[in-house]
């Protein structure tokens, strides 16, 4: 199981307050909390840590390759979170350690180490980012001719450039008997249902929302799932040449780091990835309760595809809590029906819940982080996420305003 922890990172202080500040990652990770909080800054660590781990080990790089300046501009600039290792005085504050399955590293004020040391099986994985801004997917077709866009949306575009040609006959999509084609000809996705077929670029925000999301999962998580089921070998010819590819890369002085990048990640494809880690940024974007319910269920789905997956979520939604505790619940009670040999109740139970998107008790973990830069872990009641949390109280809140609205107007009332 990976782990980072985090202090004095823009918005994060003091880190973790469990745990020795360790935040575990397990194969679902959801953190909550007010926007600004950090709650994306510790996604975006966790996806920049495991990009790394995953080139060292397939061999693209080399650990010298990764000094302090290059993790700080290139790789956390990526995310466009370069800025948050300093403070107000521009002084670099910032102390992060990550452990994986292969390799630990650590920054500290301006200095970067990583060490090796493959303690467990490692997992090569697909990683996949979905920034906040990826709707604009769906509206504006040739998002490379804007340079000024996050890097993290350019690669999103690639990849849903590629699932697009694997939409095929249709696929149908969690919400509202809906499902997608695409006009390959004119390079537009149809959203259809039995009344009306409509351009994504014109349909509603949810689903310029949603289908971006939706596909590039469905894409990543089946393609890794391929891959496992029929891994490919590299023999012992093509590995060498696989290396001598690499280090005709490195020694081109006219490739541009990006270049490099985008050739190394090209040759690399040879190996065959075993997990898929999504990194999901607030999946609720401009859907109703029950559209952000069942997307959970669909990103529950696709991560459940292999037992290496990983979900990464950050949210401000308290709907994603409850649709992640009925999920666990419905997991427990799946448990307790097969001890009882009650196989027969399994279809009630998926109609309740998709029973192809069930999490156990020991696979979840939930963070909030609140706006002091404090992260704490979210304890459970019975095995399930606790009531207790910043997205209820503030619900409570509302309602305490409403009764003292109540007794304010009672003083009016003859």
């Amino acid at each position: 199981m990976a782990r980072i922890r985090i202090k004095n990172f823009g918005p994060i202080k003091e880190g973790c307050s469990d745990n020795d500040g360790w935040i575990e990652i397990r194969k679902v990770s959801v953190f909550i909390g007010n926007q600004g909080g950090g709650k994306s800054c510790i996604a975006k660590l966790i996806s920049t840590f495991t990009w790394i781990e995953k080139v060292l080990v397939r061999g693209d790089y080399v650990v010298n390759y990764f000094s302090a300046s290059k993790f700080r501009q290139t790789y956390c600039g990526y995310h466009r979170i370069e800025n948050c290792f300093f403070n107000r005085e521009h002084v670099d504050v910032a102390e992060i350690e990550y452990e994986g399955g292969a390799y630990s590293m650590r920054y500290v004020k301006g200095n970067f180490w990583i060490k090796a040391y493959m303690t467990q099986t490692y997992h090569l994985p697909q990683i996949m980012y979905a920034p906040a801004e990826r709707n604009f997917i769906s509206v504006i077709k040739e998002v490379g001719a804007f340079k000024t866009l996050p890097d993290s949306l350019l690669e999103y575009l690639t990849e849903f450039n590629n699932a697009k040609d694997e939409i095929k006959d249709g696929l149908s999509l969690p919400i509202n008997n809906t499902n997608i084609g695409y006009d390959k000809q004119h390079d537009v996705i149809n959203v259809n249902d039995s009344d009306y077929k409509i351009e994504l670029s014109k349909a509603s925000s949810g689903f310029q929302s949603l289908v971006p999301l939706y596909l590039v999962s469905w894409y990543l998580a089946y393609a890794v799932r391929r891959q496992v089921e029929n891994p490919q070998k590299m023999s012992h010819d093509e590995f060498r040449r696989f290396n001598d590819g690499v280090k005709l890369i490195w020694s081109n002085s006219g490739l541009t780091n990006e270049q490099r990048k985008i050739a190394l990640s090209a040759l690399s494809s040879h190996f065959s990835k075993s997990a898929f880690i999504n990194i999901v940024e607030e999946p609720e974007q401009n859907l109703f309760p029950v559209s952000q319910q069942n997307l959970l269920y669909s990103l529950l789905e696709f991560n459940n595809l292999s037992s290496e997956n990983q979900l990464i979520i950050t949210t401000q939604s308290q709907y994603v809590i409850n649709g992640l505790s009925l999920a666990i619940k419905a997991g427990q009670v799946e448990q307790k029906m097969e001890a009882a040999g009650k196989e027969s109740d399994r279809e009630e139970l998926d109609r309740l819940v998709p029973l192809k998107s069930l999490l156990s008790k020991d696979d979840w973990i939930i963070y909030e982080v609140d706006n002091k830069g404090a992260v704490s872990k979210l304890v459970d009641y019975d095995g399930l996420p606790s009531d207790e949390n910043c997205l209820n109280e503030l619900l409570a809140e509302t309602g305490g305003l409403f009764s003292e609205l109540l007794r304010l107007e009672g003083r009016y009332e003859k």
